[in-house]
């Protein structure tokens, strides 16, 4: 007993202060990636509800979207008029919806890249179709405490969708 007693005195009380410092800051690191993960979930989640006042407060003060529709800049309030003129103020009444994936998230300090994949799905009379595929290319910045994007690169990997078959003309009468 007397020699665990004095081996647990000989012992560190903690772990040696830069390992607590990487601890702390992988934690934190951490921590961060969840956060931008959310906002790439809530980017989504947004543009599919046609909410662009909550999709506008995702980018930083001079935070930038470019894409198929063209570039927003100017912030919040820019981004959020753009995408109200390009996509209009409408509901979904359609229930097409952007599925995200495949997540890369590297966070340094108060800058961080994201790298992701999205697919945009419509639903239609035999199920619902991928109409369009592409990637997201980010960078973030920290401001004011949370996560907001500084640009976004929409990038589509797909052809544009080919027009609706027509239907075949109805025979002339008498034929």
């Amino acid at each position: 007993m007397l020699a665990l007693i004095l081996l647990t005195a000989l012992l560190p009380a903690g772990p040696p202060a830069g390992q607590a410092d990487s601890v702390a800051v992988r934690l934190q690191r951490l921590d961060d990636k969840e956060e931008i993960h959310q906002l790439l979930l809530d980017y989504g989640r947004h543009l599919d509800a046609r909410d662009f006042v909550a999709y506008g407060r995702l980018f930083a003060r001079d935070g930038e979207w470019v894409g198929g529709f063209g570039t927003a800049s100017g912030g919040p309030a820019g981004i959020q008029a753009f995408m109200e003129k390009a996509m209009g103020t409408a509901p979904n009444t359609a229930k097409n919806y952007h599925l995200l994936s495949n997540f890369v998230i590297t966070v340094n300090g108060d800058a961080a890249t994201a790298w992701s994949r999205w697919a945009f799905v419509v639903p239609g009379d035999r199920g619902a179709a991928i109409a369009q595929a592409g990637r997201y290319d980010d960078t973030l910045v920290r401001e004011g405490g949370r996560w907001r994007l500084k640009r976004r690169v929409a990038s589509n990997d797909t052809p544009a969708p080919a027009p609706a078959p027509r239907a075949p003309a109805a025979p002339a009468p008498g034929r």
